[in-house]
């Protein structure tokens, strides 16, 4: 890790990736936000100086597309949905120290300020390209307004990215036989100047700056095929009326590129903040102009945005440059894509409107993977959670514990007279035992080390495991035999109890906090769990409390049933409506965001095949010699494998997944009798054995030497 531990003295940012305003939001798209809540209150906890921002993203041509369909303005559109998740974020406690938006005064006033500072730096220069242009409609067609087939891979892609095949972001002109959307007739390339954003200049400085990057896997590997190869310098104006003026006059007949304006809202937001409360309070110039730790939760779909793009304008404006990128995985509906044209989706609204708590919800996102990992959302398998961890693990013991020392003690149990000889200095809990002592501290460790790992899952679990640990913990000591036997250690045992509910209240915060400021008035407490630290998990609980409520209610399987019904029935009456083909790439609220994605996990094969045909198959064990990517080819590598009587040359998709240089020495299982294939013209003789979006490679569990036949 090339930065210090969480807490430091640096004022933190943490940002999450502007939704588009352009849609409704679904629980898929809640992930980041969520994540980020999590993670910016966890940091206060660890005594954080920290602000969280975000904003609308209010510029781009499918708001002015979708604008001009509904007979509005865009700028009376993308209003519309930004204050839509103004006020929904905060139903999910996501609170936003600042919500703004693209389109407000002051985004508008940095982003000129920042780009004339970049032109002044000598980082933008004009060129005359080629730009698609419908002379039906006597119109210049900017991004989404053309269509064709990408030049790299052939596929069908849109006018800025090759969405439908190698996933490569496309500059004006690129696109081959341009297609108007606006008519539908073919597009014609006409020479118009444009400025230029020079990337390359700065291909040094991101080279460095992507080994210093912390965050997750995905975010430090994927872009180093860009950062590593030939770094094509950004064009960063476009052709229409809706968006950022290019400041000057020489470009007042253009716009800026919507992904110029959209990361500086985090700068505007944060800076929105200090004024509405103080540098004092927060100071947005220290986190950004001086020496600030700087933290992005994202979809895994735009971190070349955030970690070539973004960090070489932010140096050439003299800005801090990010200290770490999180990319969370897709989220998936009963293992298939959300799909908003085909209803298939449960919305953020329905979701609240059905009765369940937010906090339920902020769990299942929050634990049910690592951030990178993709996630699957059932009605099935939120109940399961709920019922066994909430209810089961964290309830259960907060309901009988509290209980416990309620009807027994009236509240915490006075064991100071047991604890006499200890002083404070050798015990900052001196009423608590050594072991329930040394397993908070455990928890504490758990979560701090989850939030320095870039972790939500792993400092969320940390009071989980504690919740265990406190149900065995009260299981063995069984204090309702004590209480006639030996009522001193009875008395012991729950107070060591009610201080784990302390501890709980502390660590769970950031991922329940509505249920855990109600453990907290349970417990007697003052205040706001929110203004504790962790030290708070260590200080004695009131001595007097009242009779405990059970804070998480059981999911029952009739509930279940009916809510997938509902959702079954929705999804058939919107496709009996209508055979449109699901076009989720501009009905997607959030270009940034990977949440609509409409990918399915691959449903069981109905047709078995004989034994003897997988005898056919010659899987074999093989262990990698070099790996190297292809030239021109965004997702494939080449890599030499031996296998035991040979090596073997086989290309595979795994690119921007994995860091190629360290994979040499790598156990791999290879099918070896596959027909050769030439792909991005390499021949390929064999297949690796990869599984998921993420390609995660097989291997062995022990050490089968090169060759060894799987069976």
């Amino acid at each position: 890790m090339s930065h210090e531990d969480f807490p430091t003295e640096k004022p933190a940012v943490v940002t999450c990736g502007l939704p588009y305003a352009n849609g409704d939001l679904h629980i898929g798209h809640l992930r980041t936000y969520v994540g980020g809540d999590i993670y910016s209150r966890s940091l206060r906890t660890l005594g954080q100086k920290t602000a969280f921002v975000s904003g609308s993203d209010m510029h781009g041509t499918p708001v002015a597309v979708n604008a001009e369909k509904e007979g509005v303005t865009p700028e009376e559109f993308a209003l519309r949905h930004h204050e839509k998740y103004e006020a929904t974020f905060p139903r999910f406690n996501i609170e936003f120290d600042n919500y703004g938006h693209t389109h407000d005064e002051t985004n508008t006033e940095l982003t000129q300020e920042i780009v004339r500072t970049l032109e002044a730096e000598g980082y933008v220069y004009e060129k005359e390209i080629p730009v698609a242009y419908d002379p039906e409609a006597d119109q210049w067609l900017p991004d989404r307004f053309v269509e064709g087939a990408c030049p790299y891979c052939g596929a069908h892609a849109r006018g800025d990215e090759c969405d439908e095949g190698c996933g490569r972001h496309l500059e004006p002109g690129e696109i081959e036989a341009p297609t108007s959307t606006l008519t539908g007739n073919a597009a014609e390339y006409r020479e118009r100047e444009h400025k230029f954003f020079a990337v390359s200049d700065l291909q040094d400085y991101l080279q460095e700056f992507i080994d210093r990057l912390e965050g997750t896997s995905n975010a430090q590997n994927q872009p180093r095929e860009w950062i590593e190869g030939e770094l094509q310098d950004w064009c960063i104006t476009r052709d229409m009326d809706w968006g950022i003026d290019y400041p000057g006059e020489e470009g007042d007949d253009l716009v800026l590129y919507v992904w110029v304006d959209a990361p500086i809202e985090y700068v505007s937001s944060t800076k929105q903040y200090t004024e509405r409360v103080g540098a004092d309070t927060f100071d947005w110039e220290a986190a950004w102009k001086e020496s600030g730790d700087i933290v992005h939760i994202i979809g895994r779909d735009i971190i070349q945005h955030h970690t070539v793009f973004w960090p070489a304008m932010l140096r050439g404006a003299g800005y801090v440059e990010p200290r770490a990128v999180m990319a969370s995985g897709f989220i998936t509906l009963n293992g298939k894509g959300f799909s908003t044209s085909r209803n298939r989706a449960v919305w953020a609204d329905e979701y609240l409107d059905e009765g369940f708590h937010p906090d339920l919800l902020r769990y299942y996102l929050a634990t049910n993977g690592g951030v990178q990992q993709d996630v699957d959302f059932s009605w099935s398998k939120f109940k399961d959670r709920v019922n066994s961890e909430l209810v089961g693990t964290v309830g259960n013991f907060l309901y009988r514990s509290m209980l416990f020392a309620y009807r027994n003690f009236e509240g915490t149990p006075d064991v100071s007279e047991l604890h006499s000889e200890a002083s404070e200095t050798e015990s900052r809990a001196a009423e608590v035992s050594e072991e329930v002592e040394a397993r908070i501290q455990e928890a504490i460790d758990e979560f701090e080390a989850g939030i320095n790992d870039y972790s939500v899952r792993k400092s969320g679990n940390a009071a989980v495991r504690l919740a265990q640990f406190g149900n065995e913990y009260i299981q063995r000591n069984e204090p309702w035999k004590l209480t006639d036997e030996d009522p001193e250690a009875a008395a012991q045992v729950i107070r060591d109890c009610v201080q784990i509910a302390k501890a709980i209240a502390v660590l769970f915060f950031p991922v329940a906090p509505d249920k855990m400021q109600a453990l907290w008035e349970q417990l007697g407490e003052d205040g706001s769990v929110a203004d504790t630290g962790v030290d708070a998990a260590f200080e004695a609980p009131p001595a007097s409390f009242g009779e405990p409520e059970a804070l998480f209610e059981k999911i029952e399987d009739e509930r279940v049933e009916e809510l997938n019904e509902k959702l079954e029935a929705r999804v058939a009456e919107t496709e009996s409506e209508s055979d449109e083909s699901d076009e989720d790439a501009e009905e997607n609220m959030d270009a940034d965001s990977d949440a609509d994605a409409d990918i399915d996990f691959e449903p069981l094969a109905d047709d078995r095949i004989s034994f003897e045909d997988f005898q056919g198959l010659d899987i074999r064990v093989g262990e990698i010699v070099a790996a190297e990517g292809i030239d021109g080819a965004d997702k494939l590598a080449k890599l030499t494998v031996d296998i035991g009587v040979e090596e073997r040359q086989i290309v595979a998709g795994i690119k921007q997944l994995h860091d190629l240089d360290s994979l040499a020495g790598s156990k791999v299982i290879i099918v070896a009798n596959l027909e050769k294939a030439e792909l991005f013209g390499v021949e390929s003789n064999g297949m690796l054995l990869a599984a998921g979006d993420e390609a995660d490679i097989l291997t062995t569990h022990g050490d089968a030497v090169p060759g060894t036949k799987v069976q």
